[in-house]
């Protein structure tokens, strides 16, 4: 977990200005690996003690602006925050619970990054998803 002055440097080594919320989210997320919404303002609230969904909003949209931040929205679940941003991983989602844990590209280099016809796209993303039953699910 990044320590205040890291998430300062962070922010300001993106040209962002660093604020309370700002701080508050960014910290939020990265103890909460695909944390949804509600989840990164209630730990934002208990940090500042107030801060409006509407503030919230704004700083996860400026944070994924800046990079700092991925945006993730599996099928039928509301967007997910994340702050591994640097590679091009893929994700697991539990279809009982709906867990997330992140999962590396199968095969060397991201090679989902090349597509079997790209269709004259330059592609620099690829969002891979795989479904099936967390341990938790899988035994019950």
């Amino acid at each position: 977990m990044p320590t205040v002055d890291e998430l300062t440097r962070v922010l300001r080594g993106s040209s962002l200005r660093v604020t309370g919320p700002r701080l508050a989210v960014l910290e939020a997320v990265h103890a909460h690996p695909h944390a949804d919404t509600d989840t990164v303002l209630r730990a934002a609230r208990a940090s500042l003690g107030a801060v409006s969904h509407q503030a919230v909003y704004d700083v996860l949209r400026t944070l994924t602006d800046a990079g700092l931040v991925r945006r993730i929205e599996p099928a039928g679940s509301v967007a997910r925050y994340e702050t591994r941003t640097s590679d091009n991983h893929h994700h697991v989602v539990c279809r009982g619970c709906g867990a997330i844990a992140d999962v590396d590209c199968a095969v060397g280099h991201s090679p989902c990054l090349t597509a079997s016809d790209d269709s004259g796209f330059v592609i620099d993303e690829a969002e891979v998803v795989y479904w099936g039953r967390c341990p938790a699910c899988a035994a019950a």
